[in-house]
């Protein structure tokens, strides 16, 4: 499989640029390889330039022509650098999964030679691996490449290859329209050759069709094979969110900027996200759904708190891919949950939450993708200003403790789902009785009362759910002085939701 253009020509130029020290983070390793040595006879020899490859297992090998087996005797990783320093032959050498070895002086003095020995004889030294943290001696002689993924003819191609040989092995075509195909052709973006192949595959073989119902798995699938760390949360089927009671101000204002987030109104700039303070329990996590369910398209959520590692660079590391896996899963939602815990500064913090800010907030304002974020946090006060200035995110909205009207649709809800019967009148008497209640604390109060009634052996009814509701301190009364400060910090600095 070739690779796209852009890639071809900057690897190319890079060889023919004297750069000893070629740096390649991917995991699509056989792509790489196979961009190595397609290009080999171009580059800017008068002879065809050889092409290395080194593992620790096999040592060294003629990767652009077959000339039999590996050179064992080169299997050690100080072994294969004192044979590259020694050697009279220029080309490229590629070193796989070499970063263990980096923390080695030895290999690093060796690596050292190779590159200043350069103008003597060119040998352009490839570290292909996941993840390379190159020694600081060695960053100067280095250039770093960024393997692309499979662009939308490519994984076109390998769909249409997969599909050949399922027809091949069944002596049918699979059973797809155009729609299905183009739809799992987009979805698939954003992932290796390799992992393309493997989940078109799935589709294919499991039934010889591809149809729209087979989408959502295929998602899954994909969110499954970029969340290694495990950092973020996904969930495909938000439709069910976008018609919930209350917010209505807030979903009124998602609906306008619909158009302008699917593409359909090219001529519109794209949303960027709003940001959702309030008080505890009252909802705003279902906001970020009910905002994945509006636009049609899967939520990610990503928990700052678990973002924070105790290795210096490694947080931020943390930030980047889970940014990066989002714009992969793009059409989305990110959903970034108590945004606070990430990017407030405290004591023996070492800047880490400061740079973690900046890293957020440069990826905001420079993404292509279409992502749109859903920030919520429960504490103004340990905001940054920069994040809560106008500009950052489209909106900032309050999202408050329900009225009346939402909380007979909180009660009617969750009533609903515990098979309980609840008459218009009793819901009303009930939306009364617990004002000053979190959509929360109105669901717990219902949770309780089935337990209640279970307890005593009869159904549960709305003086079950009363009883509940008067033992009940509610949040507003137990920090009446924090609600209220934080309402006082809102009416001037935000949208209500509601």
């Amino acid at each position: 499989m070739a690779a796209t253009t852009d890639t071809r020509r900057e690897l190319e130029a890079l060889l023919k640029s004297r750069v000893p020290l070629i740096v390649i983070e991917t995991r699509d390793e056989p792509r790489a390889l196979a961009l190595l040595s397609s290009l080999a006879p171009q580059l800017a020899s008068p002879v065809h330039t050889p092409v290395f490859q080194w593992t620790v297992t096999e040592g060294l090998r003629r990767l652009d022509i077959d000339l039999g087996g590996a050179q064992q005797h080169n299997a050690e990783p100080s072994a294969v650098l004192k044979s590259l320093r020694a050697t009279p032959t220029a080309g490229v050498y590629v070193l796989l999964d070499f970063h263990p070895f980096l923390t080695d002086p030895v290999n690093v003095r060796l690596l050292k030679d190779i590159c200043q020995d350069y103008d003597r004889l060119p040998r352009h030294v490839v570290l292909i691996s996941h993840e390379i943290q190159l020694p600081r001696e060695l960053e100067h002689f280095c250039a770093r490449l960024s393997l692309t993924f499979p662009d939308r003819a490519e994984r076109h191609e390998i769909v249409e290859r997969v599909a050949a040989d399922w027809a091949r092995a069944y002596g049918k075509r699979v059973k797809t329209d155009r729609k299905s195909l183009e739809l799992l052709v987009e979805n698939l973006g954003g992932l290796s050759t390799s992992d393309t192949e493997r989940l078109a595959r799935k589709v294919i073989f499991d039934d010889g069709a591809l149809l729209p119902s087979d989408l959502p798995a295929v998602m899954q699938a994909k969110y499954e094979l970029l969340n290694r760390g495990g950092v973020l949360a996904f969930e495909y089927d938000t439709a069910q969110f976008a018609d919930l009671g209350g917010m209505t101000r807030l979903k009124d204002w998602l609906r306008v900027r619909k158009a302008a987030f699917d593409g359909s109104a090219p001529h519109l700039e794209a949303p960027k996200g709003v940001l959702l303070l309030g008080v505890q329990g009252c909802g705003k996590s279902v906001a970020a759904k009910a905002a994945a369910g509006i636009y049609g398209v899967p939520l990610l959520r990503l928990d700052f708190a678990t973002i924070h590692n105790k290795y210096i660079g490694e947080s931020e590391r943390n930030l980047r891919e889970s940014l990066a896996t989002a714009e992969t899963m793009s059409p989305c939602v990110l959903w970034i949950d108590e945004i606070e815990k990430g990017v407030s500064v405290g004591n023996g913090d070492n800047g880490t939450s400061r740079r973690l800010l900046g890293t957020f907030l440069t990826w905001l304002a420079e993404r292509k993708a279409r992502v749109f974020v859903v920030a919520t946090s429960n504490d103004i006060s340990s905001l940054p200003p920069e994040l809560v200035r106008k500009g950052r995110l489209d909106e900032i909205f309050f999202v408050d403790l329900p009225g009346a009207t939402v909380r007979e649709d909180i009660l009617r809800i969750h009533a609903k789902k515990r098979h309980l019967e609840l008459s218009d009148n009793h819901v009303r008497q009930l939306a009364v009785a617990c004002e000053g209640f979190s959509g929360a604390e109105i669901e717990q109060a219902v949770v309780s009362a089935v337990y209640a009634a279970h307890a005593s052996g009869s159904p549960a009814t709305a003086p079950h759910i009363l009883q509940e509701i008067r033992a009940t301190r509610p949040l507003s009364v137990t920090m009446e002085e924090k609600i209220s400060e934080l309402r006082s910090w809102a009416a001037e600095r935000t949208v209500p939701a509601d």
